[in-house]
């Protein structure tokens, strides 16, 4: 949500608070962290929502298993808020596909779990989306486009806007706009194939 976003001066703080964390400063970790945490909360709650409603992976356990995959990234040099979040969004990806994998390997070859996409992006009208497949498509968009499968990433999963997200990638709000909407069609057409 908009009105959810992160003030510009409290952005500032953080990034400036992930650049002392870069350093090696533990206390800039400690600042950071209240600073972030309820955003990571909202991104989770985000993915949730779009899970199936007999998920057994809750908000708060994918947010907890996120932010100790975070802090466990010490060869990082973060660069600013979007980055950070840019980084959260791939972790609770992964982490959400795994809970997929396992579910599934689980049943046997039992249906993969679906989730719905309309409701941030837009990218498909009325559809559910098996995760599993909407990750292959994204291996394969990496292939064809690292810089595609990266806007779809960190505007899909990680719930930047334009702006951040072009600030997270250094490239203009413009060209995160075309990328976005070329890449949104490709994925279209790719999954509606499986």
């Amino acid at each position: 949500d908009a009105g959810e976003r992160v003030s510009k001066p409290t952005s500032k703080i953080v990034t400036q608070l992930l650049v002392d964390w870069s350093g090696g400063s533990q206390s800039a970790l400690d600042q950071l962290m209240p600073l972030v945490y309820d955003e990571l909360r909202r991104l989770a709650r985000s993915y949730m929502r779009r899970e199936r409603s007999d998920h057994t992976l809750q908000p708060t356990a994918l947010v907890n298993e996120a932010y100790l995959k975070l802090i466990d990234q010490r060869e990082v040099r973060w660069q600013n808020r979007a980055h950070f979040f840019g980084i959260a969004a791939q972790l609770m990806r992964r982490i959400l596909l795994d809970h997929a994998k396992a579910n599934q390997a689980a049943k046997r070859g039992g249906q993969a779990r679906a989730i719905s996409i309309d409701d941030v992006t837009g990218l498909f009208k009325k559809q559910d989306v098996d995760l599993i497949a909407l990750d292959d498509a994204l291996k394969t968009l990496a292939v064809m486009d690292p810089q595609q499968s990266k806007i779809v990433e960190i505007r899909y999963f990680g719930g930047l806007s334009i702006e951040e997200t072009a600030e997270a990638l250094s490239i203009s709000p413009a060209t995160v706009k075309r990328e976005w909407s070329a890449a949104k069609a490709w994925l279209h057409r790719e999954i509606k194939k499986t």
